[in-house]
């Protein structure tokens, strides 16, 4: 396959990753406010922290490694696939095992709600664990479809996944609302279910069939998928071992604010419910288009670029293009960060006012979002430069970058503790702008180091047009006067006068980055919307 194909392939499952997302989010967030109207924010607390902690943390350290690991290794032969998948299958008993680890954590050493707000707590933390383990199930299918840009399966296996956790979720909180988290317990293993069911269907029809046959598929039939000799490839074992010390301290800095609130007490339940959904509301774009384009452009960039080697080493014309790429990429998610920190300062209080009303809107929940806007910036900006470095770092240089997030994880735990008592939830916010800005000088300069003696400067995307920055800087200025004068105890009229003076303000945005940015909207359009391409070619 041709680095342009891998690009273009590449370019595809983001596209389609990012509808995913967007529909999933929307589900989400749609399902969210429905419950706030049923349920207390303590149970929403207790589900949306707490239970999803443990699901998260069961999932990632059973297969994050083997995933990253197991896609950059692959090579198509079918002795080697065959140890791949080997390998995958271990995610199960390792997902067993921290299950059980991790459930007792949970049932005997964290503070128990209380039954009468929050009932069936036991039970739910087991089924909880059950589904996870569940989940690992289709892993070894996860990493073929990915590998192979089998784009269609995930989409249509995570859809109806969601469809039928929202549903069930819905009609057990309307027709059941007595039976607490069994109602969540149930909606997350009918999710679980649901994958690992539409993963072997898809593989049953597809193996041994003329489309696999095509496509020259390393494996075909079903039982190739099941553990066999040989055994594993101890080179793809060993970089998983790595990544695995990498993933346990990068969980850490992913979920830190949760693991704060669950094993320090910084704030009640209630608390933790109202902040979770504050940061699920600030987080929606962030997760709906930013962490697509990170996964996607990893399998690019590690198909690419040749793990632990210098630029001199490799093909001029892959560098050049993974160069190009790169700089798109930031200045893409640079561009939308900017957008959502100018925009999310004026229009915070308008939107938990709309979502959840005087709960959500009082009290700190506005500083909450505003501060959130901001960090969605660096948010966006690490993910792509990570995504970088982690398909180019050799084993050697992932297990020393091992040692930089062992620190930036315990500065981040003790800044959390420490923000959290002085600032309130904002803490959480704060303690990971810092660590997120720490992350972001480390990778710009691995990545400065990588391109300095060639002639590609990818960097550059980091640095938006002049025009562009007035536009912002006029638009954060009139929105945030606009928000002063008109919102929002004022009525409707004065809300749609708000709403009316942002749309406006992103229309010129918006004006300025196509006649600013042509080298991104060029990308933009050639490569994340293969679909637009082709309907005008």
């Amino acid at each position: 396959m041709s680095t342009q194909d891998i690009l273009k392939n590449a370019s595809t499952l983001a596209s389609y990753n990012v509808l995913l997302q967007v529909m999933f989010r929307v589900l989400t967030f749609l399902l969210n406010a429905f419950t706030l109207r049923f349920v207390s924010k303590e149970l929403i607390g207790v589900v949306n922290v707490r239970l999803t902690l443990l699901y998260s943390t069961l999932v990632f350290l059973s297969r994050e490694a083997f995933r990253r690991a197991c896609l950059s290794a692959e090579s198509g032969t079918n002795r080697s696939w065959r140890q791949v998948i080997n390998l995958l299958w271990l995610t199960v008993p390792l997902g067993v095992l921290w299950a059980t680890l991790l459930g007792c954590v949970w049932l005997w050493l964290l503070e128990v709600p209380d039954p009468q707000k929050v009932p069936h707590y036991g039970p739910a933390v087991v089924l909880f664990s059950l589904s996870g383990v569940q989940e690992l199930l289709a892993e070894p299918l996860w990493v073929l479809a990915q590998a192979h840009m089998f784009v269609q399966v995930k989409v249509i296996a995570e859809s109806l996944a969601m469809i039928a956790k929202c549903s069930v979720t819905v009609v057990l909180v309307v027709f059941a609302p007595d039976w607490g988290l069994y109602i969540f317990s149930a909606g997350q293993l009918v999710y679980t279910g649901f994958l690992v069911l539409c993963y072997v269907i898809y593989f049953i029809r597809f193996l041994g069939s003329k489309e696999a046959a095509k496509k020259t598929f390393p494996l075909q039939h079903i039982r190739d998928l099941l553990p066999s000799r040989p055994l594993v490839d101890w080179t793809v074992a060993r970089l998983t071992w790595s990544f695995f010390k990498q993933s346990f301290l990068k969980q850490i800095l992913t979920e830190g604010e949760r693991y704060v609130m669950t094993f320090m007490n910084v704030l009640s339940f209630g608390d933790q419910g109202i902040y979770d959904i504050v940061n699920n509301l600030g987080s929606m774009v962030a997760r709906f288009i930013f962490l697509p384009i990170e996964e996607s452009f990893y399998i690019f960039f590690a198909k690419v670029l040749e793990r632990g080697r210098d630029v001199e080493s490799q093909k001029k014309e892959d560098v050049a293009i993974a160069a190009e790429v790169l700089e798109c990429l930031l200045k893409l998610v640079l561009v939308i960060g900017l957008i959502i920190a100018v925009f999310g300062y004026a229009y915070s209080y308008l939107a938990l006012d709309l979502y959840g009303g005087a709960m959500l809107s009082s009290g700190s929940g506005p500083g909450l979002l505003r501060c959130y806007s901001c960090y969605v910036l660096l948010l966006a900006v690490n993910g792509v430069t990570e995504c970088f470095v982690f398909a180019a770092m050799s084993q050697q240089e992932v297990d020393k970058y091992n040692l930089v997030m062992l620190a930036l994880s315990m500065s981040f735990l003790l800044l959390s503790y420490m923000l959290t008592w002085w600032a309130g939830g904002i803490g959480f916010i704060l303690a990971n702008c810092l660590n997120m800005a720490l992350r972001i000088s480390h990778s710009l300069l691995y990545i400065h180091r990588y391109f300095q003696s060639s002639q590609w400067k990818p960097l550059r995307g980091l640095l938006p047009s002049p025009l562009l920055l007035v536009v912002l800087i006029i638009s954060a200025g009139v929105t945030a006067g606009s928000e002063a004068v008109f919102c929002c105890d004022g009525g409707w009229l004065f809300r749609m006068a708000h709403i009316g003076v942002g749309g406006v303000c992103l229309l010129f945005v918006l004006v300025a980055v196509l006649l600013t940015e042509t080298q991104l909207v060029q990308f933009v359009r050639t490569q994340l919307l293969p679909r637009y391409r082709k309907k005008h070619t």
